[in-house]
């Protein structure tokens, strides 16, 4: 009885608070598309001559990650972001389960990842040769540490917010990666179609931030009713010289 008791008791008052004046519920959403503006540079595929083990991996040329674009110029491998208006001493809780940043086929998979303060990061070696982890932040302490084959995996935390810092290895030096620190879990990275989620918010205005590790950042203003959802679309160009 007193199970189904504090049931229906919370069932009521998440009722009424989504009726009651002055109260809502974080259920508001931003999302978007984001595409690219004009002719694509063409980029060289990634020459792995130097490590055998890796280019047997690949059936074909293996392209470069710095633009990914899918159908109609969406861009993929793009952060996005809340960077104003989340109230300030609010926290969220940090998620149990691991980011995970695998080195196969000599290369980082993901290309581009958030993660919250204080979660695992899980870095694995899946080719079975030594790689090299080096994380080039200017917040966050940095490390450089080897992972020969008989390390299959290693497992650290960012201990502060940085936006975004790349990281690199140094026995291939083709292989980079980028990462988003945040003190929320209000971010996204785009997929070759181009498109973001964000939700959870509360009603209000926010500034969303998109960045790409060449045409840079973008902002803009968006706000959000109560169990709202707006769309914020986003357009990078190469700066005409």
């Amino acid at each position: 009885m007193h199970g189904t008791g504090n049931r229906l008791w919370l069932a009521a008052v998440l009722v009424a608070m989504s009726f009651w004046p002055g109260v809502a519920l974080a259920a508001s959403t931003i999302t978007g598309t984001v595409t690219f503006d004009g002719k694509a540079p063409v980029l060289r595929p990634i020459a792995m001559d130097a490590e055998p083990v890796c280019a047997h991996k690949h059936t074909g040329p293996v392209p470069n990650e710095m633009l990914v674009l899918g159908n109609g110029n969406t861009m993929g491998n793009i952060l996005v972001w809340v960077s104003k208006g989340l109230p300030a001493a609010k926290t969220w809780p940090v998620p149990t389960t691991p980011v995970v940043l695998d080195q196969n086929g000599c290369m980082y998979t993901p290309h581009v990842m958030g993660i919250m303060v204080g979660q695992a990061y899980r870095i694995l070696n899946s080719d079975g040769i030594l790689h090299n982890i080096h994380t080039l932040p200017k917040i966050n302490p940095a490390f450089n540490r080897g992972q020969p084959a008989t390390v299959k995996e290693a497992t650290v935390t960012f201990p502060k917010a940085e936006a975004n810092f790349p990281i690199k290895c140094d026995v291939h030096p083709w292989m980079n990666a980028f990462v988003g620190v945040f003190t929320h879990p209000f971010f996204s990275v785009t997929g070759a179609d181009g498109k973001y989620t964000i939700s959870g918010l509360d009603p209000g205005t926010y500034e969303i931030t998109v960045w790409q590790e060449r045409l840079g950042t973008q902002t803009a203003s968006v706000t959000v009713g109560a169990s709202d959802t707006k769309t914020q679309n986003f357009k990078f160009a190469v700066p005409a010289k």
